[in-house]
């Protein structure tokens, strides 16, 4: 008989605490809802006022002019150039190095001390502002090693700030992979390094890639350390082709040249009193939007589709 009451009295609690739990899930469905819609109305605000802002000026003079005393004339392409030049370099440098830097973190490093400053650093230095990379650059890259306010200056700066999101990337997504494949490879007599080049990376190369996307999605908004680093506010020339027509066919000149991108224009722009500046200013915001969110759609596509291909 005794039973009965205890019994009776731990299904009310298991209903009280299933209850709560329900509760506070519809809690936290409320509010991460209400935060995206949120955060939805304020993107399709700011984009209906860029557009309407400037929406006159997107013809192809527009985008095929430089720079100009004239807003009416005043045209991006040496800013979107600059923009692309800077985003190949910051990519050619940090992506190889990021990759590499945290598959060692994540297969080889020994899991001591050394290991787990370098960790705690890398995780800090995801949050440190874009302006003290800048800093850094201008010091070291500008005044110690002499390479000047260039593309080359740009890029390396750049590519030190995703540095360490694609690093975290690599290793989540690596750390992500079942152990049951690696000791499967292992078993048939793969080293390490064909267990990683072979199985590891094609399983988290979603994942990766859409670290590395993101990553270069940030890098291409970045104002302030190029801005320290002395790039250009009006510049009515193109750096020299990164493609010669003579042999070997490729010039690196271009990584030596002045450059300017998209968000100084935009802040040049910004910063004059005459209003037809400012429509100007709000298309080529606008544009910069535009390519940021391609390259975010970007990566969210290419994970979808790789993930789908892969097969456990």
């Amino acid at each position: 008989m005794s039973s009965g009451p205890a019994q009776n009295a731990s299904l009310a609690l298991a209903k009280r605490t299933f209850r709560t739990r329900k509760m506070r899930d519809s809690f936290y469905v409320i509010v991460g809802l209400s935060a995206t819609i949120l955060g939805m109305v304020t993107l399709s605000a700011l984009v209906f006022t860029l557009y309407s802002d400037g929406h006159e000026r997107f013809t192809y003079e527009f985008f095929t002019n430089f720079p100009s005393r004239s807003a009416v004339k005043a045209g991006i392409l040496s800013a979107w150039v600059g923009s692309l030049l800077v985003i190949v370099s910051t990519a050619l440098i940090g992506v190889p190095l990021g990759v590499t830097s945290g598959i060692y973190l994540e297969e080889y490093a020994p899991k001591n001390w050394i290991t787990a400053i370098i960790e705690i650093n890398v995780n800090n230095l995801a949050g440190v502002p874009s302006i003290i990379f800048g800093l850094l650059a201008l010091g070291l890259f500008v005044y110690v090693f002499g390479l000047g306010k260039t593309i080359l200056t740009a890029g390396l700066t750049l590519a030190l700030l995703i540095l360490p999101i694609i690093i975290v990337s690599t290793r989540e997504a690596t750390r992500a992979i079942p152990g049951s494949i690696r000791e499967a490879a292992f078993a048939v007599g793969a080293t390490k390094w064909q267990v990683i080049w072979d199985h590891v990376l094609p399983y988290a190369s979603a994942g990766v890639l859409t670290g590395t996307i993101i990553g270069i999605g940030r890098a291409i908004g970045e104002t302030a350390p190029l801005v320290t680093i002395g790039a250009l506010t009006y510049i009515a020339f193109l750096p020299p082709s990164p493609i010669s027509l003579e042999p070997p066919f490729v010039n690196f000149d271009w990584l030596f040249s002045p450059f300017t991108v998209m968000p100084i224009q935009t802040y040049n722009w910004t910063s004059r009193p005459d209003p037809a500046f400012h429509a100007n200013a709000a298309a080529l915001a606008l544009t910069l939007l535009c390519t940021t969110l391609t390259i975010n759609a970007t990566a969210i596509v290419l994970r979808y589709r790789l993930r789908k291909r892969i097969k456990w």
